[in-house]
């Protein structure tokens, strides 16, 4: 049996390795018109910070080998063609077409079964010099090794970065902390990372990229990378001109499947992948496809979605060679677990977000906000917040987020939730999750635990929550119907009661019998630190037979990790 891949990064290696174990008699051939090859394309914005100190680190296997052709042909005993073009696949004849780049020399390749690992391409936005000097994606080790380069020669003064997605916001760490350059970034959207993380927690990686130095600008509306002799000086958007020596596009990316609409191959109108089965079968049974280059299936929504993720793909292709192989494997889909570092924070979610639940029709979609420590507060080492999506009149979970310090907590919560998301669980299966404690690691009752106990307090109307923008235009607007119960120990709340005349202090110690003397023609908004002891004051309110209360949704520490000043 001969298969030949076309794409030799994450998910086309995995397919030639792992078949080439289940069928040592297969005649695998590898195509890849780079000559660098399976490396790990998620460690170049390391490789720029120098967390990755030499670019071949991202080629070597975990016992220092490195992963070129050689390599795979003397070790694993596939060949390999670099700088190889495919440019045609006739279906009918089973047969590619293939230009050699060094010579241009043509041939063609039979195939008993072909794979598609042909990835992604970037998205270049639809202005004018992105193609000047200075102007650089980061899809590839080619992409790393020339900024590294201008970065070392002290060529960079100004860097710029255009999107504040996972690329953007790992790349401006390494211009700002690790190179100490003054790094702009430009967002179109109003929020860092959009369509993954909701604004109350965005707004805590905003202030946090502000605190390290970035002119982070938001609803960037770019009109064109304005050049000098070919080169690079700035960008302007339409109020402001920013000057840059570098900028660099992490304006996301698209699905490469030129080659598979050539070949008649189904495409979809809706996401640009190529659509495979569960078993990464394309619309010709005897093609597989796997990697940034496909589309699949959202567990949440049920729809098809593009995730271009080294993680799925190097899952992907292990189905494939088992498929290929006579075996039968699945993939039976995603819910975009995702984690990333930025400067000091762990930032991760799965599922969807506020914003893409509505969009996708869940209508009484709401979240849960809850801040915690990551362990034992006797062992704590800071507070992480959390975000839980799910559908109000339903109970089913949509989605998680989590931002916190640069810990593994983040990556433990994510693989929990994103473990059992894909069975389609309410808020009531979280709270029952069992979860692994000791003061050291962990809280008695897990952060999860408590984000969906709040969940569980919206859902049955135990509290009413309003949001911090709320609570905050009430105050600037001079609202005499409002009065802000602050149940935090006396020092703590001084210094706003003495700035507003309607924020009074009733400590959270006395506040069971104090609160009976308040008035009840007004909205009362209880605060603490970052909530439950408000909620426990509201409930004790509510039992008085106060109507009108409100609790702003994680404390008065929310709004202050947003850097607002009251």
């Amino acid at each position: 049996m001969r298969v030949v891949i076309i794409g030799a990064v994450a998910c086309g290696t995995k397919v030639a390795c792992r078949l080439k174990r289940l069928r040592p008699d297969a005649e695998i051939i590898l195509i890849d018109k780079d000559n660098y090859i399976s490396y790990g394309g998620c460690g170049m914005p390391y490789y720029l910070t120098g967390d990755v100190s030499h670019i071949d680190e991202l080629r070597r296997t975990a016992f220092h080998v490195l992963r070129d052709d050689r390599f795979f042909k003397e070790v694993k005993g596939i060949n390999v063609l670099i700088r190889t073009l495919a440019e045609e696949i006739d279906r009918k004849n089973k047969v590619v077409k293939i230009r050699y780049l060094e010579n241009n020399k043509i041939e063609k390749i039979s195939y008993d079964k072909l794979v598609l690992a042909v990835g992604s391409i970037p998205k270049i936005p639809p202005i004018s010099g992105c193609d000047l000097d200075g102007v650089f994606t980061l899809s590839n080790l080619h992409d790393a090794i020339k900024i590294k380069e201008r970065l070392i020669s002290g060529k960079v003064e100004k860097p710029l970065v255009i999107g504040a997605g996972f690329i953007g916001l790992e790349v401006v760490e390494a211009f700002g902390e690790s190179w100490g350059l003054p790094v702009t970034l430009l967002e179109y959207f109003p929020q860092v990372l959009p369509r993954f993380i909701d604004p109350p927690l965005s707004r805590i990686v905003e202030n946090h990229l502000k605190k390290k130095g970035v002119n982070i600008i938001l609803n960037a509306r770019i009109k064109e990378i304005k050049g000098k002799n070919g080169k690079v000086i700035g960008v302007q958007t339409e109020d402001k001109f920013y000057p840059a020596d570098l900028v660099l596009l992490a304006t996301g990316v698209q699905p490469n499947t030129e080659i598979a609409k050539k070949a008649g191959i189904l495409v979809s109108p809706i996401t640009g992948g190529i659509v495979v089965n569960e078993r990464m079968q394309s619309s010709d049974p005897d093609i597989y496809a796997g990697g940034d280059c496909v589309e699949i299936k959202h567990l949440v929504t049920g729809k098809g979605v593009v995730m271009p993720m080294g993680s799925l793909a190097n899952r992907q292709g292990r189905v494939i060679a088992t498929n290929i192989a006579g075996g039968y494997a699945t993939f039976k889909g995603t819910v975009g677990a995702f984690i990333l570092k930025c400067f000091d924070m762990a930032i991760g979610g799965c599922g969807l977000n506020l914003e893409s639940s509505r969009l996708e029709g869940f209508e009484s979609a709401t979240y849960a906000l809850n801040i915690q420590h990551e362990r034992a507060h006797f062992f704590s080492i800071g507070c992480s917040y959390y975000a839980l999506v799910f559908d109000l009149r339903t109970s089913k979970v949509l989605g998680f987020q989590t931002v916190g310090p640069y810990t593994d907590g983040t990556l433990a919560r994510i693989h929990a939730i994103s473990s059992i998301l894909p069975f389609k669980p309410q808020i009531e299966d979280l709270v029952s999750l069992e979860l692994a404690y000791s003061p050291p690691f962990n809280t008695a009752l897990d952060p999860i635990h408590n984000t969906a106990h709040i969940a569980e307090n919206i859902k049955y109307n135990r509290f009413k929550p309003i949001s911090w923008d709320e609570v905050i235009e009430k105050l600037k607007n001079n609202d005499k119907n409002i009065i802000i119960i602050d149940v935090r120990n006396p020092n703590e709340a001084k210094e706003l009661t003495e700035k507003y005349s309607n924020w009074i202090n009733i400590p959270y110690e006395v506040a069971r019998t104090q609160i009976r003397n308040l008035p009840k023609n007004k909205d009362l908004i209880v605060i603490c630190s970052v909530g439950a002891r408000a909620y426990e004051v509201a409930r004790w309110l509510d039992a008085e037979g106060f109507k009108n209360v409100y609790v702003p949704l994680g404390g008065i520490v929310l709004p202050k990790s947003w850097g607002v000043e009251f």
